[in-house]
């Protein structure tokens, strides 16, 4: 007990740690601002026009299909803690171009503060992996995951009160003044990071091109890193699938009106802040691969109950479960690929796995209406149950890996 709260301890001790947590902070802020600020100023300014209100989704989402992995090949060819300053500088100058545009042009220049951010987050994400890499302990990686994905759940809940209040009680130009100032301090408190290390002089200088595809061929010939990706496939799919049904969950199971929604979407984000604490406090006791295996089955379970429920209570207990767990598969996920991948192919496999996962989840999200309209929603969601444990089977191999090798 003495050694873990040592380790803990020692893990809020850390420069790096302290650093990347209050950026983090200040990150979510300006992220949920934009997110709603932007979200609901469109839909003033349109009359909830749904193409308008769609285009929102794509210049947040489409960035991470085009730009992921040359983000991530940039993110291993440059030093990173430079990167991620220049990254949040960057959208905080777009951000505050944008302000100057709505006095002066028009109103859809909202689009471009989404879409310019949305970009320079791929080149950000991957080199705060590489950051912690670099200087969080081993053992104490999975921990430090757990501590900053518990923040991304905590936002989960308050982020869109947060860019709702700001909006709604000051309106767009503050939302983005707000938006500006927490890039800033982002940046200012990366900072205090330690400095980034001297690049290697006898290193061999290498194309774009040529890193891209050593980065393939670093992927393919990781049997860990394979699997992980199969995993990523069905886990996309399978949440892409029931994605779009929530609504009708509410109006044909449950009988209740729509507006019902928000009571499963608080009961899934309060679970996420619990689960994110319980994961913190067992992660030193759980292989990453156990973390993410679990994870998936009691999700699974949740779809497996959600689905079949006709009764409030149920669904929201269904809905709490799988929230629960939602942070022990985020953290195994990248405490696998951090363990697994060198430090200079971190940015890359951060770029070639993302990408599968959310191109499995909008391939099925953009035919869950088509299907609903075929089959029944209690289908659709035993057949996403189905799709984790398919994503589970896939890991068996990583199970044996890791048998072998504490025999060995």
């Amino acid at each position: 007990m003495t050694s873990a709260s040592n380790g803990m301890g020692g893990l809020f001790r850390n420069r790096f740690v302290q650093s990347i947590l209050l950026s983090g902070l200040f990150l979510q802020i300006g992220i949920w601002v934009r997110n709603f600020a932007v979200l609901l100023f469109v839909m003033d300014q349109t009359g909830g026009d749904p193409f308008a209100v769609s285009m929102i989704s794509v210049a947040e989402f489409a960035p991470i299909f085009i730009f992921s992995f040359i983000g991530g090949t940039f993110a291993d060819r440059w030093r990173p803690k430079r990167t991620m300053v220049w990254c949040d500088v960057l959208s905080a100058v777009s951000v505050f171009a944008v302000m100057f545009a709505l006095m002066f042009a028009t109103w859809k220049a909202v689009f471009f503060a989404t879409l310019v951010s949305a970009i320079l987050s791929q080149f950000s994400q991957p080199s705060g992996m590489r950051l912690f890499k670099i200087h969080v302990p081993g053992e104490l990686m999975q921990a430090g995951m757990s501590i900053y994905q518990t923040m991304f759940a905590l936002f989960m809940v308050l982020g869109p009160i947060l860019g709702t209040f700001v909006y709604q009680h000051y309106g767009i130009q503050v939302a983005i003044g707000i938006m500006g100032v927490a890039f800033l301090l982002s940046a200012c408190v990366l900072m205090f990071l330690p400095p980034d290390r001297a690049a290697e002089e006898e290193k061999k200088p290498t194309t774009l091109r040529e890193e891209m595809a050593a980065g393939f061929r670093y992927v393919w010939s990781s049997k860990s890193l394979t699997t992980l990706g199969g995993c990523f496939l069905a886990a996309g799919f399978a949440l892409g699938l029931i994605q779009p049904l929530g609504v009708f969950l509410v109006t044909e199971r449950l009988g209740l009106p729509k507006e019902n929604i928000q009571w499963l979407m608080t009961a899934n984000g309060v679970a996420m802040i619990v689960g994110g604490g319980l994961t913190m406090g067992i992660s030193k006791k759980f292989a990453p691969q156990s973390l993410l295996a679990v994870g998936m089955v009691v999700s699974a379970l949740s779809m497996i109950i959600t689905g079949l429920s006709t009764s409030l209570w149920l669904t929201l207990a269904a809905q709490f479960l799988g929230g629960l767990v939602l942070p022990a598969i985020q953290i195994g996920i990248n405490t696998m690929i951090l363990q697994t991948t060198e430090e200079s192919y971190v940015g890359r496999v951060n770029g070639i796995l993302n990408p599968l996962f959310m191109g499995a989840m909008v391939i099925t999200m953009s035919i869950a209406g088509w299907l609903k309209s075929l089959f029944h929603i209690v289908a659709m969601y035993e057949a996403a149950a189905v799709l984790f444990i398919v994503g589970v089977l896939v890991m068996l191999p990583l199970f044996k890996k890791e048998v072998s090798s504490q025999q060995a």
